[in-house]
């Protein structure tokens, strides 16, 4: 966002008053030309608060404004809305764009780092520093975090007010700056400068040879080991210009890159995080999106939980990332121990941490999604209305802009993407969702029964995977309400199709479940139909068309209702999530309805795992367990059409593990088919790397190319959004179970029953000129 020709203000009112964008100015008297002054190797002493003068980037052509204590330039606001910059990586050039490069797709790769310090020689810190950026820059890190008062040291104590040191500081900080000169990242170093009469504890953002901004620590802790106040003064009302105004100086900072959309960095250090509002929460809110602290924060017992609580609950709350890097190895050990703890957190969940107590140099890197980040606050309007309550803080921070120019290469991608996100891979994690899950369908529907005068439960039980889950959760909800499981009017319904290994399994989940079962044949009804309708198959042709399956579903379900008129019964749905998704259902008289659907919030994919855990937590008996676990070995099929080749549904649509994989980022992250991809290859690409889920069979552990997860994506736009909408505009009542969210037009999913894919068919497409699926 560029400023316009002149000042100007923002012309829409936020919370009574106009919201202005801060901007650093140029510099005076410099006939509209940036003048850049030049590090000079002087101390504080000779010239108190004027011994480094490195220039700050220009966002502004703009002359400048004064107000309160600093310069800055007021813009006017464009159409690309405050702090974020919507244009998308263009194709239409001659340029050479890489699909595999992960700053194509809405990433930025950030580091938290920490090193062996050498108490009181900033020097030997400097190039400890820049060691470790360079690093960075080779591993394309955009944002680089170090330690609080890295180069000197948090343990100095009263070393901090020596000249010898604070000079000293000035020149492994210039050191620091010129050696930055050919790197990529923004370096965030930790520093203690004089301003004005008295010693700040310092953030100095740095990038290619230029110091961007400074940021001091807000919040000084007096208390316990920490003596802070002694030495240093807080800098919560900094607000204005370092060294003769030429560096933006506060904790009102926003850096901003003007090539990465959405990579805004906020730096706050140690103490400023465990206060109960913390500036990084403001700096939010204003719209920054990479939450930095540096830390020194000594190590006792129990404290490396609290700082992951306050981490986890930070990115949450600021649906932000949020870096940590605390002090390890070299800091003083008269009193106290260091750790090294470093950790990225991103929307409430860890992306990578290092191990503690570490003997040498130590860098948590992952790559955050900025996508993501754009999108909650999106749809949580309630973080936007906190921001209007504090508008008057919020409104007048100061943007730095700087250009990062990203690598578009393939750098891999330093984040764990779950193969199955709506089944993470994690064995505790993945037995509590389940615990979850299973519960919330089992209370939905016995507080579904209870409210409407408990009837009995009709249900349809072909022996696949979908109703014999519905089946399970319908016996645990009687059990719970004390009913006797004979109040479930299970049958099986063979038609065409129907093989004898899914008809036997049937029988014996009724029977070791102790339902009211029985079995009614829709062959000779359907056949009734068919040849009524003059269907082709009536006459001897071996036609399986749609129509030919639907008679058959149709026929299915229609019994269901009349059976649940003539005895006093709901019937309960069986259908998935994955198949709503889809449109893998027949509409109306058909599977897609029921009175209650305890199924529809959960995906296919999930599904073996309920019943997994069902059976490993023996809430049924030996003999229902063992049905279970014969069904987990049964083909998706619907069984429609007859053959010697059973029918596959996957065969048929694709397979459910992509299908959900799409669904998941689409419905919980509204995430673009291009980028879908770029994270399905990644999960998907080498069926050896990475975690599987738990019990996951050896021989299912595929993998899939570019081009199959390609045509794969635009069957699910296809169905998704062009197609399938009209059939989940009318689905029943039924708990939603994920966090990946639900489809249901009361709830998590509302959209047009005729729409169309076209856009996101586009965004498919306009890869497909550089070959990028190959």
């Amino acid at each position: 966002m560029r400023a316009a020709g002149g000042a100007g203000r923002e012309a829409g009112p936020i919370a009574g008053r106009r919201r202005r964008e801060r901007v650093v100015p140029e510099h005076a008297g410099s006939g509209g030309k940036r003048v850049l002054p030049r590090l000079k190797e002087l101390s504080h002493r000779e010239h108190p608060g004027r011994a480094l003068r490195p220039c700050a980037p220009l966002s502004s052509q703009s002359p400048p404004v004064r107000r309160g204590c600093g310069w800055f330039a007021v813009t006017r606001r464009t159409g690309k809305g405050w702090g974020w910059q919507d244009e998308r990586p263009s194709l239409d050039h001659d340029g050479v764009v890489n699909f595999r490069s992960l700053y194509q797709h809405g990433f930025a790769r950030v580091a938290a780092c920490t090193n062996h310090v050498v108490v009181g020689d900033p020097a030997a810190n400097a190039a400890a520093i820049l060691r470790q950026a360079r690093e960075c820059s080779d591993q394309g890190v955009a944002v680089a975090l170090f330690t609080e008062l890295g180069l000197c040291g948090y343990s100095i104590e009263d070393l901090l007010m020596q000249d010898v040191l604070l000079d000293d500081v000035l020149a492994g900080l210039r050191t620091v700056v010129e050696g930055s000169a050919d790197l990529l990242p923004m370096l965030v170093v930790g520093a203690p400068l004089l301003h004005r009469n008295r010693i700040y504890n310092c953030a100095v953002v740095i990038h290619r040879g230029r110091i961007l901004g400074i940021a001091p620590k807000s919040y000084l802790p007096n208390y316990r080991e920490f003596y802070e106040k002694r030495q240093i003064a807080a800098g919560d009302d900094e607000r204005g210009g370092f060294y003769a105004g030429d560096i933006p100086f506060g904790t009102d900072l926003l850096f901003t890159a003007e090539d990465v959309p959405g990579l805004v960095v906020h730096a706050e250090i140690c103490e400023d995080m465990w206060v109960p509002i913390p500036p990084s929460a403001e700096a939010a809110l204003a719209g920054a999106t990479v939450l930095l602290n540096l830390s020194g924060s000594p190590i006792t017992v129990g404290r490396a939980e609290d700082r992951r609580l306050l981490c986890k609950s930070a990115s949450s709350r600021c649906l932000a990332a949020y870096v940590y890097a605390a002090a390890g190895q070299g800091e003083s050990s008269t009193d106290l121990s260091w750790d090294g703890q470093t950790m990225v957190y991103e929307n409430g969940v860890l992306l990578t941490e290092t191990e503690r107590f570490p003997s040498d140099d130590r860098m948590s890197i992952a790559d955050v999604d900025l996508d993501l980040l754009r999108q909650e606050r999106l749809r949580m309007g309630s973080f936007d209305d906190n921001r209007r309550t504090y508008a008057d803080r919020t409104g007048e921070f100061r943007t730095v802009r700087f250009r990062l120019d990203p690598p578009d290469t393939d750098l891999g991608l330093c984040r764990d993407i779950e193969r199955y996100p709506f089944v993470p891979a994690d064995v505790s994690r993945l037995a509590l969702d389940c615990y979850e899950a299973y519960n919330i369908q089992v209370a939905g529907l016995q507080q579904r029964l209870a409210s409407i005068g408990n009837p009995k439960v009709v249900i349809g039980v072909s022996g696949g995977l979908d109703s014999t889950h519905a089946l399970i959760v319908a016996a645990r909800a009687m059990d719970r309400a004390g009913r006797p499981r004979s109040d479930i009017l299970a049958f099986t319904m063979p038609g065409f199709a129907t093989s004898t290994n899914t008809k036997d399994n049937a029988h014996r989940l009724m029977r070791s479940l102790g339902v009211t079962a029985a079995e009614l044949d829709i062959t000779a009804t359907a056949k009734l139909m068919l040849t009524e309708m003059g269907h082709p198959f009536a006459s001897g042709e071996p036609v399986y068309d749609v129509t030919f399956e639907n008679v058959q579903a149709g026929l299915r379900t229609d019994y269901l209702f009349r059976l649940a008129n003539q005895r006093g019964g709901i019937v309960l749905g069986t259908g998935d999530l994955s198949e709503l998704a889809l449109g893998w259902c027949t509409y109306g008289v058909g599977d897609q309805m029921s009175h209650y659907n305890v199924n529809g919030g959960v995906p296919k994919t999930l599904m073996q795992h309920l019943i997994r855990w069902v059976v490993s937590e023996k809430i049924f008996d030996a003999e229902v367990g063992a049905v279970l676990t014969d069904v987990l070995d049964t083909e998706i099929s619907p069984e429609l059409v007859p053959g010697a080749e059973l029918q596959s549904t996957e065969d048929t649509i694709g397979p459910y593990a992509l299908h959900d994989f799409a669904l998941f980022h689409v419905l919980r992250w509204g995430l673009r088919p291009s980028k879908i991809g770029f994270l399905a290859w990644h999960a998907w690409h080498d069926a050896a790397a990475g975690d599987w889920p738990p019990n996951f069979p050896e021989s299912k552990r595929v993998a899939y190319d570019l081009p199959e997860i390609r045509h794969w994506l635009e069957t699910f736009c296809r169905r998704f959004f062009a197609f399938a909408q009209f059939k989940r505009s009318a689905m029943p009542n039924g708990p939603k179970v994920s966090a990946g969210g639900s489809l249901s037009p009361r709830g998590d999913w509302r959209a047009p029953s005729d729409g169309n894919a076209n856009a996101w068919l586009r965004d498919l497409e306009r890869w497909d000129a550089v070959d990028a699926w190959k």
